[in-house]
């Protein structure tokens, strides 16, 4: 037989005949199990009140009631117990009517002690599996659930609520906003609050599968239908039905391969590759993008009814520099967290570094955020972290350096081109005044060659004022 089940794992005997309950109960605790063992319905369901057995050998023929009417009872108080039914008088239509009504096996009297020892540890093994899945499910939904979302912006603020709203429907969702984001946090979060959840979500990088192979990794394909496909495929989309695939990177996916996608979107039905039979799906559809698909549309690359399809309910999520009051938020979360993950004791960042961390634009967003803060809690293990211990990009400007000034971009956007040379413009000419305009400091304090800079100058028209439109009598240093 099978390794015992050992530890605190309690099974209840629960039969009329005085005879079985002690040879079961002297079997199961030779094999280190704890037991319970009674001769009624209604003591059973007294323990029940007390404690949850992990299996229960139960009796169909019972003094005061029938078995199958106490199993029906006994797996709505603990659906998670195991029980084997057990009886003298078995039928075809009695082990079928056991099974429906949720039994882990039907026994028939006489049976092999062996065969009974057999069954518990079964029984007992499934019911710690059982455990499992719901502990991970537990962590999951604390890793990937909405309680893991930190801003208490308004723009965020937003976000969560629509999350709350739309996650148990069967709606496509289109999830938009820059890399870093958290854009399959929040797919998660919507599987996890769906009435799907208990089926795994299947998640899609439409941008990490080569385009030729993508059609097969979705759809699946038949043996033969090219070369190399030696055997059948069940693709993504059938894999996750009953459950939710969440499309990444929706808006790298090949012309032709968003005309296929969007019949499986209409007709909830996939074609394998090579195959001339459509299998249905129920699967919901999550998609996301950091590409501004309307402009996609607009330019050709993307087709307008598929991304009419996908975006049912658009969410948007707004880059880090955009709810700033958000940081001090994240830099406690990601603190605490590393702090447990690591086994580090760091207590906190310095008033001046978290000047500095607000002030970045933080062009990784979140993740750039969360990748800094478990860097800073491995690398200083305790104390407070300074500014100091950021890295160089992090660090107020030295002494000789310019310091770029923080832009809001207006309602109506911006020239970008512009607005970058006349940022450029003003470093260049402060450059040039504290270097006393020698081109020469000046270019080496830019990191450019000095034919750089006076082609700069002369394009521009930075000129020394007083010189009549002529550039800087230095310009020859």
């Amino acid at each position: 037989m099978a390794g015992a089940v050992k530890g605190a794992v309690e099974v209840a005997v629960v039969d009329d005949e005085p005879s079985i309950r002690i040879s079961a109960e002297r079997l199961l605790r030779d094999e280190g199990y704890e037991t319970f063992s009674c001769e009624s319905g209604a003591a059973l369901l007294d323990h029940l009140s007390k404690a949850r057995p992990d299996v229960i050998l139960l009796d169909l023929r019972l003094p005061d009631t029938h078995g199958l009417d106490l199993l029906v009872k006994l797996k709505e108080l603990s659906p998670e117990t195991e029980v084997i039914v057990m009886t003298g008088f078995g039928t075809v239509e009695s082990a079928v009517d056991a099974m429906k009504a949720g039994a882990f096996y039907y026994l028939t009297k006489p049976f092999q002690i062996d065969d009974l020892a057999n069954l518990v540890h079964r029984a007992a093994q499934q019911r710690s599996l059982k455990a499992e899945n719901v502990e991970l499910r537990r962590q999951l939904e604390g890793k990937y659930g909405l309680s893991n979302f930190v801003g208490s912006s308004e723009l965020m603020q937003r976000v969560f609520r629509l999350i709350e709203r739309v996650a148990d429907t069967d709606s496509t969702v289109l999830i938009t906003g820059e890399s870093g984001t958290g854009k399959e946090l929040v797919a998660r979060a919507l599987h996890l609050g769906s009435r799907r959840r208990d089926v795994p979500m299947v998640t899609v990088n439409c941008a990490a599968i080569p385009q030729e192979l993508l059609e097969s990794e979705l759809f699946g394909h038949v043996r033969g239908a090219f070369t190399g496909a030696v055997a059948s495929r069940v693709g993504r989309f059938k894999a996750a039905s009953g459950g939710t695939i969440f499309l990444d990177e929706i808006g790298d996916m090949s012309p032709s391969l968003q005309v296929k996608l969007l019949r499986v979107l209409q007709e909830r039905e996939v074609t394998p590759v090579g195959s001339d039979r459509a299998l249905k799906v129920d699967v919901r559809v999550i998609a996301a993008t950091n590409r501004d698909l309307q402009i996609e549309v607009e330019s050709g690359r993307f087709r307008e009814d598929l991304f009419y399809r996908l975006n049912v309910i658009p969410i948007h999520l707004p880059p880090l520099r955009d709810r700033r009051e958000d940081i001090p938020l994240l830099l406690r979360y990601f603190l605490a967290r590393f702090n447990t993950e690591k086994k580090m004791a760091v207590a906190d960042f310095s008033e001046e570094t978290k000047r500095f961390l607000l002030r970045y634009p933080w062009p990784g967003n979140v993740r750039e955020l969360e990748n800094l803060v478990e860097r800073l809690v491995v690398l200083k293990g305790d104390g407070r972290i300074e500014v100091d211990d950021l890295p160089e990009k992090f660090r107020p400007p030295k002494s000789g350096e310019v310091e770029l000034p923080e832009l809001d971009v207006p309602e109506d956007g911006l020239d970008l081109k512009r607005t970058i040379e006349e940022f450029e413009d003003r470093i260049i000419l402060s450059v040039l005044e504290r270097t006393n305009w020698n081109k020469n400091k000046a270019a080496a304090l830019l990191g450019i060659k000095r034919t750089t800079l006076l082609e700069k100058l002369k394009k521009r028209g930075l000129v020394t004022p007083g010189d009549g439109g002529r550039l800087h009598p230095e310009t020859e240093h």
